[in-house]
């Protein structure tokens, strides 16, 4: 059974937003600009996120192509996420954002 994310949608924008909506997908994407992170890493810079929502947000990130998630062989298991080339294009956006998300302070 398919989900409302991906039935056919005619508008780029809607497509894009469908993509990168949900509250936590922009900022794991900023956090993710500058490197790989692990699960802990994103979760500090995020403390009111729940690790259930993270989680979700994340694969759903991943299914969507944006992100990387590359699992280590070693004990303690070792996983981390990073920004695909599909998602690198995303940068220049959230770094946008950013610069107008600060102009609202």
């Amino acid at each position: 059974m398919k989900t409302q994310r991906h039935r056919i949608q005619s508008c780029p924008v809607e497509i894009a937003l469908g993509l990168i909506g949900g509250k936590w997908k922009g900022v794991i994407l900023y956090h993710l600009i500058d490197g790989k992170k692990r699960f802990n890493e994103l979760h500090k810079f995020m403390p009111i996120v729940t690790q259930r929502m993270l989680t979700k947000q994340l694969r759903e990130l991943e299914a969507d192509g944006l992100i990387h998630r590359e699992v280590y062989k070693v004990v303690p298991p070792k996983v981390e996420y990073s920004l695909t080339e599909k998602g690198k294009p995303l940068e220049a956006i959230i770094l946008a954002l950013e610069q107008w998300g600060k102009t609202l302070q």
